[in-house]
């Protein structure tokens, strides 16, 4: 399998002993539960995909005589079925991270300050495989020192016409109901580590999923503020 994403710079020798992985051995993939709850004038609700993220060791071009991680997530967009035929769909990507789907749960994961980078990534995995808490994610990350950007969620998104795929457009997290009327409000997005299947399906959903190409549809034919680079791998991945 071609496995691509986020590249982690960092060895993995800590991770590798903590684990009782030997030097040839890939870490573990983990499975997530990615939910969003929605408040509606007809009470909560709710829709959530559970994610499986694939891991491999890499030897970083910058720096050959070490060992990074490379991660892809496989799996599919959550779908929230709103009032009056509505739905709110959560991306496998944010605002500004293509791969946020294959890395957010490790972000999320609690590391010490005076740990070094190898360190880290054990007590991260450790801990992503020994935790089955819900964790509530936060609107902002922090991405650097004293700078935050809009990382934290997926980004939202619906239709005007669920079966015209440039139909699509962008939704306020901040403010659900100037896109789905009022009452309608964001209560809030979390990820569980799970051993359940990967959710499959959203074909049902989104017939057009794999008729795009045939579809010769134009960057012009979509609205200006919507990611185009892999237009079908924002709501399927692996699947």
């Amino acid at each position: 399998m071609n496995r691509r994403g986020f590249l982690l710079g960092v060895l993995l020798s800590t991770f590798l002993a903590s684990t009782g992985c030997s030097a040839n051995d890939d870490p573990p993939d983990y499975r997530y539960r990615l939910t969003v709850e929605v408040e509606t004038p007809e009470g909560l609700k709710s829709g959530s995909s559970v994610l499986e993220v694939e891991l491999m060791k890499v030897r970083p071009a910058m720096h050959p005589s070490g060992v990074g991680l490379s991660s892809q997530a496989r799996g599919e967009a959550v779908a929230v079925d709103l009032p009056n035929g509505q739905t709110l769909y959560a991306l496998l990507r944010s605002e500004n991270k293509v791969d946020w789907a294959s890395n957010i749960v490790y972000v999320m994961a609690p590391r010490r300050e005076e740990s070094t980078p190898d360190e880290a990534m054990a007590e991260r995995f450790d801990w992503i495989r020994n935790n089955r808490e819900v964790i509530l994610l936060p609107r902002y990350k922090l991405v650097a020192k004293g700078t935050m950007r809009l990382d934290g969620w997926p980004m939202l998104v619906t239709f005007d016409d669920i079966s015209d795929p440039t139909s699509i457009k962008k939704v306020d997290p901040f403010n659900l109901a100037a896109t789905f009327g009022e009452g309608v409000e964001l209560k809030r997005i979390t990820v569980q580590v799970t051993d359940d299947p990967v959710t499959t399906g959203i074909e049902q959903r989104l017939e057009w999923l794999g008729q795009l190409k045939e579809m010769n549809l134009e960057v012009d034919d979509f609205p200006a503020d919507i990611p185009l680079g892999n237009f079908s791998g924002m709501f399927r991945k692996g699947v």
